[in-house]
């Protein structure tokens, strides 16, 4: 057996106390950089789940780092909303996230406010002028994806089908018609009945359709460009007694009763989601970047675009597809 005095020098021959932690030296100059900041919103208009999940996700990203985060809120009001921007810089936030109406209305307003050392974050509709980041769909392939889902549907019956747009000049349209456009191109046998412009409201939407279902009767699919507007048009198609016959496309941000229980419902055969949540997610580590980084304002220009999920039957039902706005907001 092993006297005590051999048993110490064992114990002094062995390894040293581990050492002292280290610093992390980039942690605290990137906390230094983000609190007090200010980050204001301008959606085109609150109270519906892309706008509400987008600041809901910014704001839980961000506040836990002392930014605070402000919505200045135009309602549908495009003149109300430049104003708001107009206002904005004037009061020198460290970013503005901007939900645009249009490709050209506050295109000048944002490169002036960049110009004054505002970082601007364009989110899902963006302008003719590029800033320092956009996170947002990929138009075009969402125009792509429903168009190809309703030429498939429409195999072997009368080829006919409608476009229901939203507003003309806002990139989230004019972008996705030009995707339907690549598909149709390859489909001289399909043939566009309708392609008229509902303005983001689902009553003008609902009456777009009604129209459009008397008129044509055999209308084998519609492809619709929000499924927030998509609502009336899905009405329109039930009311009709076409439901099931009717293939309806449309596109959103993936929250739960928008979406997923209204495919789930038959109201829609495929909502493409753009999934709210992520780009909130996206658009606050840009702005965390962005503000760490120290890069000037518009010096460096990027897009963050969303990987998009198709919500069809198959999966509507997953608790993984869809989100709740009432979770964000927690």
């Amino acid at each position: 057996m092993l006297g005590g005095a051999a048993l110490a020098a064992m114990a002094a021959a062995g390894p040293a106390m581990a050492q002292q932690g280290l610093d992390e030296p980039f942690q605290a100059p990137f906390k230094a950089a983000l609190a007090g900041k200010t980050v204001a919103y301008v959606p085109v208009a609150m109270n519906f789940d892309l706008t509400e999940g987008w600041f809901a996700g910014v704001k839980k990203e961000l506040e836990p780092y002392g930014v605070k985060v402000i919505v200045r809120d135009p309602n549908w009001s495009t003149s109300a909303g430049a104003q708001a921007v107009t206002t904005l810089i004037s009061e020198k936030p460290a970013a503005i996230i901007v939900h645009n109406p249009d490709v050209q209305t506050y295109a000048k307003l944002m490169q002036r406010a960049e110009n004054e050392g505002i970082y601007v974050i364009q989110i899902n509709m963006g302008s003719v002028y590029r800033s320092s980041a956009f996170v947002g769909a990929n138009w075009i392939e969402i125009g792509e994806r429903d168009a190809e889902a309703v030429v498939k549907a429409c195999e072997g019956k009368s080829n006919k089908i409608a476009i229901v747009q939203g507003a003309l000049s806002a990139a989230a349209s004019a972008y996705t018609l030009k995707g339907v456009e690549n598909v149709l191109a390859k489909h001289p046998e399909i043939k566009v009945v309708s392609s008229q412009a509902a303005d983001w409201d689902a009553a003008k939407a609902k009456a777009i359709t009604q129209t459009v279902l008397k008129q044509n009767p055999d209308l084998c699919g519609i492809v619709g460009f929000w499924d927030g507007m998509d609502i009336g048009t899905a009405a329109a198609v039930k009311e009709a007694g076409l439901a099931g016959k009717v293939f309806v496309a449309t596109s959103g941000g993936g929250e739960r009763r928008g979406a997923c229980e209204l495919v789930k419902s038959g109201a829609f055969d495929l909502d493409v989601s753009y999934d709210v949540p992520t780009q909130a997610a996206d658009m606050a580590a840009m702005i965390k970047w962005l503000l760490s980084s120290g890069v000037k304002a518009g010096s460096t220009k990027g897009s963050i675009y969303t990987t998009l999920i198709p919500i069809t039957k198959d999966n509507a039902a997953l608790d993984t597809t869809c989100w709740n706005l009432s979770d964000l907001k927690k």
